[in-house]
């Protein structure tokens, strides 16, 4: 069984196989969407395929869409020379319950896929003709948090500048070439269009609205763009910047996955690592679990997808939502399980969770010291989604995640996934910040886990993290064993508001983190010990 077009003709294969095909007409879909695009998303990684991909295949399947997808990738082209392009555009999603059940489906709904280049003539001249049609209805992006940053520290990143030199014709910036189709749009009868980012970040549609109007700020000035423009982006009648929760766990190509796939008579698992380090497949395994809230904004329309599971709410209730889950529910623990998990030796979240120690600690991270300050959002019990993470979710066992994928970019994570719990506490009358031991324990383990050094005293590769070189600076002349005290080594990172969101000595907390981390460096296995005893008396 391959996955092309012409592989998935003979169904009787695949349904032996257990795997389920698009129920509808693709064909005509593609033709519809080539002739009036509704849809194109930015970002072709495995949460696209995952999770939006799969949402309209739901709407087409039922009757309620017409048209697909259209994908554009503008980071990683590989991404579509080696997953997209020799698969007609196809995608096996393989969704691992907790209960071992594995749901396999083609997704289809993706109808072409682009590499959003302005060096590739005829890619980024399609682009420029999907942005010009009046059928456009929203440009979706998961491009991570990175991808909407127009600076390294205070300085412009050196693409960016050159792009507000060089203006629309050619940019070679991510958000140059978003920027640069906007204008398109603009230009041929200022069209509405609702820009929405379904990132994992704080914010993040305003994230990409100060990004697309830095840009055409400067366009303006430099006399690049028509005044104008400035005014149709920042008109809500015209361009919507929406806010989104997104959540679903998506994590690389698993082994065993591909070998259950090679079993059953799927012969197309080859597994791709692109030479930026993109770990992609022509498969996706996720887990069953998701929630995408989204805000009601979309000045030329949309598609019913509340119909396939979507909540639409307001900006208020969207931002409720996510500092639950970021602040409370599910990423403060998660860092937890990664920054603990990779002392301890672990590979998978899962095994973390049969662990009684790092299954309490996560336990008293969210129930104890988190839902105290947790902002309900109304529309789902943090309880519950708190409930669901810490009992089903996390223990998947056949979600093959890993604490070395999640303590990836770590510093640019905590002061959202503890710095608002933190400040919060701050802000209250009742609450008393000094009864927070676990959150200081975890500032602590992470300094402990940049050392390099497991507890098991043997050096670990330490997850990619931007400000890894200024943080190992500071703490990679420490030997485990050494005595402290650390208030020098650690002062410049814990007052740092940049990582925590606020200086952790004004807050109170930077001596607990001084003193738990002093115990965690004491010699081999004195993360196990303080990990237990914290636990065990909480």
């Amino acid at each position: 069984m391959h996955l092309t077009d012409s592989g998935i003709s003979n169904k009787s294969g695949w349904s032996e196989a257990g795997i389920s095909l698009p129920a509808f007409d693709r064909a005509a879909a593609i033709k519809r969407t080539d002739e009036a695009p509704e849809w194109i998303h930015f970002g072709a990684g495995n949460i696209f395929r995952a999770f939006p991909a799969a949402l309209q295949q739901k709407l087409l399947e039922t009757g309620e869409a017409s048209t697909g997808i259209i994908v554009a990738e503008g980071y990683d082209y590989e991404i579509i020379d080696l997953a997209y392009r020799p698969h007609d555009n196809l995608s096996l999603l393989v969704t691992l319950r907790a209960d071992g059940s594995i749901d396999k489906t083609v997704i289809g709904s993706v109808t072409r896929s682009l590499k959003a280049d302005s060096g590739n003539a005829e890619d980024f001249g399609r682009l420029r003709e999907i942005f010009r049609a009046p059928s456009l209805k929203m440009a979706t992006f998961t491009i991570t948090e990175k991808g909407y940053s127009l600076t390294r520290g205070e300085n412009f990143l050196p693409d960016v500048e050159a792009d507000f030199k060089r203006g629309p014709e050619k940019p070679g910036s991510y958000m140059g070439k978003i920027v640069a189709l906007l204008y398109e749009r603009y230009a041929h009868g200022a069209l509405p269009i609702a820009m929405v980012s379904l990132d994992n970040c704080s914010h993040n549609g305003t994230k990409l609205e100060n990004a697309v109007l830095a840009f055409a700020k400067k366009w303006v000035e430099n006399g690049l763009a028509d005044k104008g423009f400035g005014e149709y982006l920042t008109d809500p009648r015209k361009v919507s910047f929406t806010w989104s929760m997104i959540d679903k766990i998506t994590p690389r190509p698993d082994a065993g996955v591909k070998a259950m796939l090679e079993k059953s008579g799927f012969e197309d698992t080859e597994s791709i690592i692109t030479s930026k380090k993109t770990y992609v497949a022509p498969f996706v395994n996720s887990e069953q679990a998701q929630y995408l809230v989204i805000e009601d904004k979309f000045p030329n329309g949309r598609p019913p997808l509340e119909k396939a599971g979507v909540i639409f709410t307001d900006r208020e209730t969207v931002d409720k939502v996510e500092k639950m889950k970021v602040c409370t529910c599910l990423n403060p623990l998660h860092t937890a399980l990664a920054v603990f998990g990779c002392l301890l030796g672990y590979k998978k979240i899962c095994d973390e969770m049969t662990d009684a120690d790092l299954k309490a600690l996560v336990k008293g991270i969210g129930y104890d010291e988190g839902l105290p300050v947790v902002v309900n959002p109304g529309i789902i019990s943090p309880k519950a989604f708190l409930d669901e993470v810490i009992g089903v979710r996390f223990p998947n066992p056949f979600m093959p995640d890993t604490p070395q994928r999640i303590a990836t970019d770590t510093s640019q994570k905590l002061s959202i996934r503890y710095g608002e719990t933190i400040k919060a506490y701050l802000a209250s009358n009742s609450l008393d910040i000094g009864k927070l031991r676990l959150i200081p324990l975890t500032l602590a383990g992470w300094c402990r886990y940049l050392t390099g050094i497991g507890d098991d005293g043997k050096p670990f590769a330490v997850s990619p993290d931007p400000m890894y070189d200024s943080l190992i600076k500071q703490l990679g002349g420490l030997k485990l064993g050494q005595k402290g005290p650390f208030g020098d080594v650690l002062r410049p990172i814990l007052s740092n508001k940049a990582i925590f969101a606020v200086d952790l000595y004004e807050a109170g907390l930077a001596q607990a983190v001084e003193h738990d981390f002093g115990l965690l460096m004491a010699g081999p296995g004195a993360v196990r010990s303080t990990l237990h005893s914290f636990v065990s008396r909480h």
